[in-house]
């Protein structure tokens, strides 16, 4: 893989020169490039341009954020909760599992950073661990003298939306059309005309859409009023809708030499595509914005033939990891479902990979930390009301307040227990036991730890 830096900068050619590339690095860098090989040579024989393979066109994606619904939802587990000094809200999901002779603790462990997962062979203890210990596991900056169990039935719901509120099926992507000569943003937002060419390939990426009544994802645009145009350009990508921000159908406002109406939405879009009909260089510096930080340039060749062919380039600012799938080599396509299926997975990678520079990094990190405390506020409420206890956790200590409402709760979670235990019932036996040990009532622990059949040694929590 050979990517350009700022140390390969050279300076903007006269837009009537030829052999220059589809893009080119600014004067101050702050972006690197992939897929500077564009040449056929004499002729485009079919054996010069690689053919892709699809096992390469693999969607990334946060495989942790699938995790719990796999493994846990509706599936007997136990799920705690606790505060770290470091690590911020904790909220930990256990569960046993065994296949043959073989035992595993499968673990999941939430912080306001990230979410650990790892499955520990019990093989590999010396011991059966307590939940302090689980934690540890997991995540060695564990520091806390407890965790308090969830009694909220509805938990795991609340917990499954966490998860998944990093996990996107909407994108919106920006197509600017770059005629020959251009070299400024108000030029790239001047355009209103549509060639051809650029028609052809808006056919090629996607449906074009009435945003009138329009009921799939609309991307910010206007279904009611037709204040951001008529039209525009959708696609359903693997149950991913996507919408096209286009430039030349966005309304045009004569006068306005910035055209705001069209970088409103462009301008606003973390990924773009560039369209080339003809060779002029795009520099990644042309238009300011804040949110862009990748562009996909791609330049045609034979448009509106049978043999209609099209280069590309990838650029993106310097915090932006690198993303698959790789640029063939020479980085060129024939227009077909197969560089469509390529273009659609490279964009939709684009936009992840961003979303780990710098700025999208620290907004991620605040949302994060955001919505596990709230998760977090939401199951220590509950399962205090499920014991009769406010909210207050010095009640939770003293073991006072609501004693009735403990020992409904224990009728109903026992029936619970009983249901849900299977050929494990020491995990919903343990949750009774700790439920009790939280009220700090030996006589009822002692009682429980008979009734569930278990040893009190087995809890590990006395």
């Amino acid at each position: 893989l050979s990517l350009q830096t700022e140390e390969d900068y050279i300076p903007y050619p006269s837009v009537h020169e030829s052999g220059f590339p589809l893009i080119l690095l600014p004067q101050f860098g702050g972006y690197w490039i992939e897929g500077n090989n564009h040449e056929l040579g004499d002729s485009a024989e079919p054996d010069q341009i690689q053919p892709l393979s699809p096992t390469t066109h693999k969607l990334e994606s946060n495989s942790t954020a699938k995790m719990y619904r796999k493994h846990f939802l509706g599936k007997e587990h136990l799920n705690y909760y606790s505060v770290d000094g470091a690590l911020g809200n904790l909220v930990l999901s256990m569960k046993y599992e065994e296949i043959g002779d073989h035992e595993d603790l499968r673990l999941m462990l939430r912080t306001k950073l990230e979410t650990y997962h790892d499955v520990i062979p019990i093989s590999c203890l010396t011991e059966f661990p307590n939940v302090v210990q689980m934690a540890k596991l997991v995540c060695e900056e564990v520091n806390v003298d407890r965790f308090y169990p969830i009694l909220y039935p509805k938990a795991s719901r609340l917990i499954v939306n966490f998860d998944e509120h990093v996990i996107s099926n909407n994108f919106k992507f920006g197509v600017i059309y770059q005629k020959f000569g251009q070299t400024s943003e108000e030029e790239l937002f001047g355009n209103s005309v549509e060639s051809p060419a650029f028609v052809e390939f808006l056919e090629f990426l996607g449906e074009k859409v009435e945003l009138h009544d329009f009921k799939g994802f609309r991307g910010g645009l206007d279904v009611t009023h037709g204040q951001t145009g008529s039209q525009s350009v959708y696609h359903n990508y693997r149950n991913k809708e996507v919408m096209f921000h286009v430039s030349t159908k966005l309304p045009y406002t004569e006068g306005d030499t910035q055209q705001l109406q069209r970088k409103r939405h462009i301008g606003n879009d973390i990924v773009a595509i560039v369209f080339q009909e003809e060779s002029t260089p795009f520099v990644p510096d042309m238009i300011a914005s804040n949110f862009l930080h990748s562009y996909v340039v791609v330049q045609v060749e034979n448009a509106c033939t049978d043999d209609v062919l099209y280069k590309v380039s990838v650029t993106a600012r310097n915090d932006v990891p690198f993303f698959g799938p790789p640029l063939p080599d020479p980085a060129i396509f024939r227009k077909g479902p197969e560089f469509q299926e390529f273009l659609f997975t490279k964009l939709i990678n684009a936009e992840y990979a961003c979303y780990k520079a710098e700025k999208f990094a620290k907004l991620k990190e605040r949302t994060r930390s955001v919505l596990l405390e709230t998760l977090y506020e939401e199951l220590h409420i509950n399962s205090q009301a499920m014991m009769g206890l406010g909210r207050d956790e010095d009640k939770m200590e003293n073991g006072s307040g609501g004693g009735g409402g403990f020992f409904e709760t224990f009728k109903v979670t026992r029936h619970v227990s009983i249901s849900l235990s299977g050929e494990h019932p020491c995990l919903c036996a343990l949750l009774l036991c700790q439920m009790a040990h939280q009220l700090l009532n030996v006589k009822l622990y002692v009682v429980l730890c008979s009734v569930c059949s278990i040893l009190p040694c087995v809890c590990d929590i006395h």
